[in-house]
């Protein structure tokens, strides 16, 4: 039996990423002699303005009058490149006739804000959920892909995984599984799809429309080396 493993960083959206993210990139423009993405890291918790207020009064230089309504037009109109990069998930997810399971690096609650902000709770929140705190190791690591498989009664060869991130396919690799690369739309701007080749995605996922077709070619591929390897 085949088990397909989402990472939901991949297929999901994790808006306060891709906002930190825009933030970051706004901020080198209007104060290059800050290392922004440093001095935010001192600033969890904090609002978007009082984030802009905090660093200005670091900076030799002045934010915008409309830095505020800026940030939120390019934060919001990245969410939505990336939620029409997911569209289809469920769909796809439906389609295929073979046991699912979610695995996450981030905390479970985050992964379940996330599945309800993106309307996609109904769909994947029936489906068993691995995340970080169960392997004390809040970072990619192969321990929660073998947790995932072995919770599921399955070998590590038998899980294909959908990963976005280079350590994500490197630790679902380390844990012996075939990785496909999922690419939102900021990752198709960013080049993303030669990293994660880089990494040894198996394949690159552009549109979930493709996962099924996929996920046949990697049966088909399966049987046939097992045929080879018989005696």
């Amino acid at each position: 039996m085949e088990t397909l493993i989402f990472d939901c960083d991949g297929v999901l959206v994790d808006s306060e990423v891709i906002a930190e993210a825009t933030l970051v990139e706004q901020l080198r423009d209007w104060l290059p002699d800050l290392q922004s993405d440093t001095v935010l890291r001192h600033a969890l918790g904090m609002t978007t303005e009082d984030i802009l207020i905090h660093l200005e009064q670091l900076s030799a230089h002045s934010l915008p009058h409309d830095a505020l309504p800026r940030i939120d037009e390019a934060i919001d109109a990245r969410l939505l490149k990336e939620l029409k990069a997911i569209e289809g998930v469920a769909e796809a997810v439906s389609r295929l006739n073979m046991p699912l399971a979610i695995v996450s690096n981030s905390r479970r609650q985050r992964v379940l804000n996330s599945l309800s902000t993106t309307g996609l709770d109904a769909w994947l929140g029936k489906y068993p959920l691995f995340t970080a705190e169960q392997v004390s190791l809040p970072k990619p690591d192969p321990a929660v892909y073998l947790l995932a498989a072995k919770e599921m009664g399955r070998r590590p060869e038998d899980c294909l995984v959908v990963e976005d991130s280079v350590s994500g396919v490197t630790a679902a690799k380390g844990a012996g599984m075939t990785v496909i690369g999922f690419i939102g739309a900021s990752h198709i701007e960013n080049g993303h799809d030669e990293r994660l080749r880089e990494a040894g995605a198996w394949e690159i996922l552009t549109g979930m429309n493709s996962l099924q077709a996929l996920v046949e070619r990697w049966r088909q591929e399966r049987t046939r080396k097992t045929r080879h390897a018989g005696p």
